[in-house]
């Protein structure tokens, strides 16, 4: 994925897999590189080396080792800063962040302020401006992060603080799980044409061997069940008509834990 900014240079976006499932997003362009949530580091420094990039800092947004256990090495490969939740502990020194702090990046021409989103972890944070959102185990791609930690109500309470952001926000969440959440939220919507229409590009994104993401605020207001909860349509489904969003996310989150 490419994205101009006002830089000389293009800022290139890539995700690269790792584990089963999970991506590391490099920023880079053409020169330095920050990394966001490096469970490993073994691919991030063949990426480094290959594309004669300059580490030149590591975000990260939660504490799960499928996000942190490469910081160690790639600080052994090259010393850089690093930015993490001041909410949650980490092994490794580096800047704590929390809700309205914001994160310079001039190497790259990026800035980023800092959002406490509790729900998946209780110190779980992100990183937005007025084009991305990295945002960890918190939103997914037509899903939402389980509760290992938090309480619906903050789960809650985060996504519907994403939900503001403008809708042409691009969304780049850790793990490729938009198949199996799309088929889930059929069960739910099974009538929603964008959502039919979403899976339909998804499938072919996926025989392809391409990446789901970035996905778009807009996008998911129009198909993730977790952020369409206050829709009488969605009540009724559960016959809640009349009560509160959050008796409606329990009952979908609770049901995707089962899928």
């Amino acid at each position: 994925m490419h994205v101009l900014t006002e830089s000389v240079f293009m800022l290139h976006i890539v995700p690269i897999p790792a584990f089963e499932d999970n991506y590391i997003w490099v920023l880079h362009n053409q020169r330095h590189a920050v990394v966001i949530d490096p469970g490993i580091a073994a691919p991030v420094i063949d990426y480094c080396t290959q594309k004669r990039l300059n580490l030149s800092a590591i975000l990260v947004t939660h504490h799960h080792s499928d996000h942190i256990n490469g910081v160690a090495d790639l600080l052994a490969f090259k010393d850089a800063p690093v930015y993490a939740p001041s909410y949650e502990s980490f092994h490794f020194a580096h800047t704590a962040l929390q809700e309205g702090d914001s994160v310079n990046l001039p190497e790259i021409n990026v800035n980023f302020n800092v959002m406490w989103l509790p729900g998946h972890t209780l110190g779980h944070i992100a990183y937005v401006n007025n084009d991305y959102l990295f945002c960890g185990d918190v939103l997914f791609s037509a899903g939402c992060g389980r509760l290992f930690e938090g309480t619906p109500t903050q789960m809650l309470h985060s996504l519907n603080r994403i939900k503001k952001l403008p809708p042409q926000t691009q969304v780049f969440c850790t793990h490729e799980y938009t198949s199996k959440n799309i088929a889930f939220a059929l069960t739910i919507e099974p009538d929603n044409l964008a959502l039919i229409a979403r899976k339909n590009q998804v499938t072919q994104l996926r025989l392809e061997k391409q990446p789901s993401l970035p996905t778009h605020i807009a996008l998911e207001l129009e198909t993730n069940p977790f952020l369409r909860c206050n829709l009488i349509k969605l009540k009724s489904t559960f016959q809640q008509e009349n009560t509160n969003e959050l008796a409606v996310f329990t009952i979908i989150r609770n049901l995707r834990n089962h899928y």
